[in-house]
């Protein structure tokens, strides 16, 4: 089934089963319709509050003001419950299906904190919930995968293709089309296909009106997010895309390099394609088959990317890099070590690209770095690779 994009006229739409068109077009009357209604955002916001614990602090980093020769604000969605950003979507999405009257949720997951996050909700909300995860991200994430089961999830390993994130998408859509009268997919990035980059965005923008707040009556002069999907930095983003003073930028996975093939930097190396039911922009061969990535983080290792970021980069109102696993790694134990704060390794990437960037701001300038989740989850990775004297 073909839409036109949603995204600029070219990125979005939805290319999917003629089944699922209905679940579509259903979500999207049900959000627009919860997305204006009082009650339904009282109780959304309440539990952010509450439960979730926002708003999350914007804490200036002597280090990397230091460091930077600026002043360096983190946005600290690690602080969030459950660790990540990701419990702004998963909360939000999990209200919404209870009000459309689904018993069931499912979600994919690379780096486990979306599982969580859904897993978390679905204990809160009294819902059953099950998650597909790829088998190598279940070895990489174990400590993830066990929050999971503790909170009443089922966790489905995918064997199929690379057995990362690209697979366990493709495997909750399936499920999806087979179970859509009962199970609602809490889909975690800003990605597939329409209403879902629109819904995660509305859901994740909490945090770009949070550092608008926190920083007014200023503005910062940079914001700075990781982008695999991309749903951590739309939300950071989304506040500030009319406002051409302030420069965004993310930071996507360079792998072992561009120039070697493993990597996950979509917007830096793809093109335009379809995955997931969406137009954006996609790592495809010659022939546009989809390309294996490769990235020290599993929250990033995925060939696509959102639509809302590929009409960014297009019109140039964001600028996207790639950072290699050495740089991650490197901003992992450094922001560790100067300032005792462990960061998610896809928080890494945004890290290490404001290192990078020293020299392009001076001492008048804000810089904020959304540190969108907390490295916890990534300690024994992290632990064999240095085994592995990496």
């Amino acid at each position: 089934m073909r839409s036109e994009g949603t995204f600029g006229g070219r990125f979005g739409g939805y290319y999917v089963s003629e089944l699922l068109v209905p679940c579509l077009e259903e979500l999207e009357a049900a959000w627009l319709e919860a997305r204006d209604d009082p009650a339904f955002r009282a109780e959304l916001g309440a539990l952010l509050r509450d439960y979730a614990g926002r708003p999350t602090p914007l804490y200036r980093s002597g280090a990397l003001s230091a460091e930077l020769g600026c002043a360096v604000y983190l946005k600290r969605e690690d602080l969030l419950h459950g660790g990540a950003h990701k419990t702004n979507n998963t909360i939000g999405q999990a209200l919404l299906a209870k009000r459309m009257g689904k018993r069931r949720v499912i979600a994919e997951t690379g780096a486990g904190q979306h599982g969580v996050a859904t897993a978390m909700a679905g204990a809160l909300l009294g819902l059953e919930v099950k998650v597909f995860m790829g088998a190598v991200d279940v070895a990489r994430q174990r400590p993830n995968v066990q929050r999971m089961g503790l909170f009443g999830a089922e966790v489905v390993a995918i064997e199929q293709g690379s057995a990362s994130l690209k697979d366990a998408i493709n495997e909750a859509l399936r499920y999806w089309t087979e179970q859509v009268r009962d199970t609602f997919y809490v889909f975690g990035t800003a990605a597939g296909p329409h209403p879902y980059p629109s819904l995660v965005r509305d859901l994740q923008r909490v945090i770009g009106e949070e550092i608008g707040q926190q920083l007014a009556p200023g503005k910062p002069t940079a914001v700075i997010a990781c982008v695999g999907g991309g749903s951590n930095a739309i939300g950071a983003f989304a506040h500030f895309v009319d406002d051409p003073d302030v420069q965004l930028i993310g930071a996507e996975p360079g792998g072992d390099g561009v120039a070697t093939g493993r990597h996950g930097a979509t917007l830096s190396a793809g093109r335009p394609g379809c995955l997931h039911g969406s137009i954006s922009y996609v790592l495809q061969d010659a022939h546009g088959q989809i390309t294996e990535t490769h990235s020290v983080s599993a929250g990033l290792d995925y060939p696509g990317v959102g639509p809302e970021h590929s009409h960014l980069k297009e019109t140039g109102r964001a600028e996207y890099l790639p950072v290699d696993d050495a740089e991650a790694l490197d901003a992992f134990r450094w922001l560790a070590r100067r300032e005792g704060i462990l960061p998610a390794l896809e928080s890494a990437h945004a890290v290490a690209l404001a290192r990078r960037l020293k020299g392009r701001f001076g001492p008048d300038d804000v810089v904020v770095i959304n540190l969108s989740g907390r490295g916890d989850k990534d300690l024994d990775h992290v632990a064999k690779l240095e085994e592995a004297g990496r």
